[in-house]
């Protein structure tokens, strides 16, 4: 009888890790980094319902819009997030009110409004939108680079490049004062902007490279996240 020979499966090796693929080397102090030593900051804005507007101030809106954009000598990128209303926080809240009220015709009215307003969202698929500015800090350096040198950084993963504290200092100081210039022409216009902190940027970051389990698995603080550094 033939003995039966055990066939070695090789373990497939594991690819590169998906952090290679991202622009992304680190973030911190309220600023993303990323791996080419430019920096971005995040300004998270109002919206205003401009259809409700009258045609002066319609009008009075559009010349403020243009001046803003003439102010502006650098690129901007503006992001329109258009996510499923989570609504979870607010229906624990009315489960805890109700575990507070005795009276049992009020408990039960508020059963049947947390669900009908949960079949509402979830029927009707109620989209929440968010609005975002990303303010650029580009080294001259960087500006240099011909079209070559571009095109190859977008078809290969990014290099890292390191920056010194001293550097970091400096390219942060001038991003900030970019982002309070481009504060202040959103206020002109009738506009809030709210600079993202680094939880929030993780967090903004997380739920758009994780849309389908950013509901179901919940960052923690970022003082409890483990951070790898083999980027």
């Amino acid at each position: 009888m033939a003995k039966n020979k055990k066939q070695k499966v090789k373990k497939a090796k594991p690819g590169p890790p998906t952090q290679r693929f991202l622009d992304i080397s680190e973030i911190r102090e309220d600023v993303v980094v990323l791996k080419d030593g430019t920096l971005r900051s995040v300004i998270m804005v109002s919206s205003i319902n401009f259809a409700l507007k009258s045609q002066e101030e319609q009008q009075a809106m559009i010349q403020s819009y243009m001046q803003f954009l003439n102010s502006i000598e650098y690129p901007l990128q503006v992001v329109v997030q258009s996510r499923k209303m989570n609504i979870d926080a607010y229906l624990d809240a009315m489960k805890e009110q109700e575990k507070q009220i005795d009276n049992e015709l009020l408990k039960s009215q508020i059963r049947d409004y947390a669900s009908f307003v949960n079949e509402l969202v979830e029927l009707g698929e109620i989209m929440q939108k968010r609005f975002y500015i990303i303010v650029p800090y580009d080294p001259v350096t960087d500006k240099r680079r011909g079209f070559w040198s571009k095109l190859g950084s977008a078809l290969s993963p990014a290099s890292l490049v390191k920056l010194s504290e001293k550097e970091f200092r400096r390219r942060k100081h001038d991003l900030l004062q970019r982002t309070s210039l481009i504060q202040t022409g959103l206020s002109g216009i009738g506009l809030q902007g709210a600079v993202l902190d680094t939880q929030s940027l993780i967090e903004l970051y997380y739920t758009t490279y994780n849309p389908d389990v950013y509901d179901q698995q919940q960052l923690a603080p970022v003082g409890q996240l483990e951070l790898d550094q083999g980027f």
